[in-house]
């Protein structure tokens, strides 16, 4: 983090890629910065346009100009950009700077950076871990991949501010001197391979996370996945363990019905299990990765349980959308990548009835096959994926197709016995079909909606 004399726009011409909301919100900054802006999407409309005019940024519409960018004194490239982009290449090779939208916003934060990363679970243990800070009397802006770009929080910062970000390998790849006091890896596994040349490059984007560390920062490891540790060789970073499934020497992890912190040889206890809201058992390992960032921070027992009691979850994260017929449905629109799904699944039991499918981004749906199994589950599957789907599962459990998110629900519906649960797992991305995840799942929702009306007219009748 810099203040505005070492880190200084005013005056430059500064080519923003990508017009969502993380471009957006950069570009604004920017021009209150003294910069002069193009905002360059290949869209030919996006949202706001006169306000972004009336504001001071020039907007670039319809495609990229060659010279937009190879002639700007400095590039920032909003997460959906990537850096194989070709005139994003050609700038780099003519010598103009490329960053992205989090690196530009981290040169002007005042406060401190939480910084939270991993193939799943970031949204909710962001959250978490931003209520826990709160809850223990801290200054917190939570934003990044979820809620406010960091862009839009520059303004508010304060010496005093605790930043906790969600940041996606996208985001990570761009950075240059991005620098969390706190950064946490969840997990890892296979994901983005539309985007990332392979598993390889995509893990060295999440490892960047810690690679601007010093002996005065943490790092936070899963150490119950393998991947995740073998990837933190040679951090500089004080490190703290996590596990739900083993005592560490010095570490947080479960305890009988507790979440602890152990040091020096004794337990602190900081959460009690009973206290967690959340319906998936796999996401109390969000829980204990928010609470030894609250323990790190120094927030109480009382304020981190205060705010697990409080939280019930995240809307598309296993979030429960009603009853029909006796048939719970369940939105997860959030687990797009292949393990993603697969935690999901593994939350329910017998009888499971899992809408799968969208844009493929990876990974094996055979790994699905096992705890579908064991589950006698039936699959719909929606989408791109359809064909996939079917030849990687149809030989061991019952594929429907559909051909949008209503036929899926009622499919799903007709499949299930009364007592079982639907559950949207996509483990893909939504883009085939829908705007992004969160569309995905109010779809999902409306149609539930549309079902319990159509079920209760039925019922009277």
């Amino acid at each position: 983090m810099t203040d505005e004399r070492a880190f200084s726009v005013r005056g430059s011409r500064v080519t923003v890629a990508g017009a969502a909301r993380s471009g957006v919100a950069a570009a604004e900054l920017l021009v209150r910065r003294g910069a002069r802006v193009t905002l360059s999407d290949m869209r030919d409309s996006v949202d706001d346009e006169d306000r972004l005019r009336a504001g001071g940024v020039d907007l670039e519409l319809g495609g990229h100009r060659p010279e937009t960018f190879t002639g700007a004194d400095l590039i920032v490239l909003s997460p959906g950009v990537s850096l194989r982009q070709p005139l994003v290449e050609a700038a780099r090779r003519a010598g103009v700077p490329v960053i992205g939208e989090l690196e530009l916003a981290s040169r002007w934060l005042r406060g401190r950076i939480v910084a939270i990363t991993g193939t799943k679970g970031k949204s909710t243990t962001t959250t978490l871990a931003g209520r826990m800070l709160e809850a223990g009397g801290h200054r917190v802006l939570v934003g990044g991949n979820i809620g406010n770009a960091l862009s839009a929080q520059v303004d508010d910062s304060t010496e005093d501010t605790i930043h906790v970000i969600e940041t996606s390998s996208f985001q990570l790849e761009a950075i240059v001197g991005f620098r969390p006091w706190i950064a946490v890896l969840l997990n890892f596994s296979p994901d983005h391979l539309d985007r990332h040349a392979n598993v390889e490059e995509y893990a060295a984007a999440k490892r960047r996370i810690f690679e601007n560390q010093s002996e005065e920062d943490w790092a936070v490891i899963n150490a119950d996945d393998p991947a995740a540790a073998a990837m933190t060789g040679g951090v500089r970073a004080r490190t703290l363990q996590c596990s739900t499934r083993s005592a560490l020497a010095d570490g947080v992890f479960v305890s009988d019905d507790r979440i602890v912190r152990r040091r020096g040889g004794s337990d602190e206890p900081l959460v009690p299990l009973s206290s967690i809201r959340l319906l998936g058992p796999h996401l109390v390992a969000d829980v204990v990765a928010a609470a030894a960032v609250a323990s790190v921070v120094g927030v109480d027992s009382g304020a981190m349980t205060r705010a697990v009691e409080s939280f019930s979850g995240l809307e598309h994260a296993l979030e429960l959308v009603g009853d029909v017929g006796g048939v719970r449905f369940v939105n997860d629109s959030k687990a797009t990548n292949v393990e993603a799904a697969r935690r999901a699944i593994e939350s329910f039991g017998d009888g499971v009835v899992v809408i799968m499918g969208g844009r493929f981004k990876g990974g094996s749906f055979g790994d699905l096959r096992e705890p579908l199994a064991a589950r006698h589950a039936a699959v719909v599957a929606i989408g791109e994926a359809t064909p996939l789907i079917r030849a990687a599962l149809a030989d061991i459990v019952s594929v429907h197709e559909a051909a949008n998110m209503s036929a899926a629900v009622r499919t799903a519906f007709a499949s299930a016995a009364p007592g079982r649960t639907v559950v949207l797992a996509p483990a893909c991305s939504s883009f085939d079909m829908f705007q992004d995840y969160a569309e995905r799942g109010r779809v999902f929702k409306q149609e539930v909606s549309r079902l319990q009306e159509a079920w209760s007219v039925t019922r009277e009748q």
